[in-house]
């Protein structure tokens, strides 16, 4: 089990007040991380691939095409209020 001098050494590096409260709350918590850990070592990995990413995915970003957008008349047509060329919109600033 960790004790509370390892939970005070890890608060102090992190630079946070620690309640006794929260040492044996904290202990406990960093024991049971260990024995995970310590759990996991006993796995058999040695035919196991490693891997940068879960998915592996190739490249799922698609590739940079220039394309014309709408036409600006077209997307001021569905505007409640414009002005010439723009959007007219409610005073929001006085």
């Amino acid at each position: 089990m960790v004790d509370k001098k390892v939970v005070e050494y890890v608060g102090n590096l992190a630079k946070i007040a620690i309640n006794e409260e929260e040492k044996l709350a904290f202990s406990e918590q960093l024991s049971k991380i260990i024995a995970y850990i310590d759990k996991l070592k006993e796995l058999d990995t040695a035919n196991v691939e490693p891997m940068r990413e879960v998915n592996q995915l190739e490249d799922a970003v698609r590739q940079d095409e220039a394309f014309l957008s709408k036409d600006s008349e077209d997307i001021l047509s569905n505007a409640p209020s414009r002005e010439g060329d723009f959007f007219r919109i409610p005073k929001v600033i006085d």
